[in-house]
């Protein structure tokens, strides 16, 4: 007996085979990353006193804020600062903010195998970050599904502001920023990853920009 075996084109196979990938990619958990400028006056740490305070007043003494705090202090405590339980005897003074904006809704076009470079174009946000198939937005667990058409999510912002001035005269020591992109909200998540960012390689090099990836959000 002869069995004819049908040969399946690559472009064919390809197509096939898409739909499949695009699956396995939305399994992938992608890292968190964000965007870290910082500005150093710091001397060397000698065990100086600090204490995390809020920015704003409206998180001054709020529970939110405090379990956020507590991951700073902890953080300094690492580096050798000595945490004071009354920020007025305090050396240092570490002050925090932080803050997600509303969102912007953007629309792309679902990924096309075949279109040049493997990218659909466009740019979204301030940062006029580039959205595509290697977008780590795009995929993840965040719902971006089907193969043909358009697709609309939403791309959130979020900020962690940290400065560190020295109590006697109030002159300032550390300016840091810390900024990310992404599809989630959750300020539960967001703040204590921008915090990591913020901390890692810590203080930096002033004036330096870098890019820093930390864990993923667990499913």
């Amino acid at each position: 007996m002869t069995i004819f075996v049908k040969q399946v084109s690559n472009r064919k196979a390809l197509s096939l085979l898409a739909p499949l990938a695009l699956l396995a990619l939305g399994a992938c958990t992608t890292p968190f990353r964000a965007d870290v400028q910082r500005f150093v006056a710091l001397p060397d740490t000698t065990g100086q006193s600090f204490a995390v305070v809020a920015a704003d007043p409206d998180l001054s003494g709020g529970l939110e804020f405090g379990q956020y705090a507590a991951l700073v202090e902890q953080r300094m405590l690492d580096l050798g600062y000595r945490l004071s339980a009354d920020p007025a005897v305090a050396q240092l003074i570490v002050s925090m903010d932080y803050d997600i904006d509303k969102g912007r809704d953007k629309i792309v076009a679902d990924y096309d195998p075949f279109y040049p470079s493997g990218r659909f174009g466009g740019y979204y946000g301030r940062h006029r970050y580039l959205y595509g198939f290697n977008d780590p937005f795009l995929y993840g667990g965040y719902g971006f599904s089907g193969y043909n058409g358009a697709r609309s999510f939403t791309v959130y912002t979020s900020e962690l502001d940290l400065k560190i001035d020295r109590a006697v005269d109030g002159q300032r020591l550390f300016e840091g920023k810390a900024e990310a992109l992404s599809r989630s909200k959750n300020l539960t998540y967001l703040v204590p990853n921008l915090v990591e960012a913020m901390f890692t390689d810590f203080p930096g090099n002033s004036g330096e920009r870098v890019r820093i990836s930390v864990a993923p959000e667990k499913e």
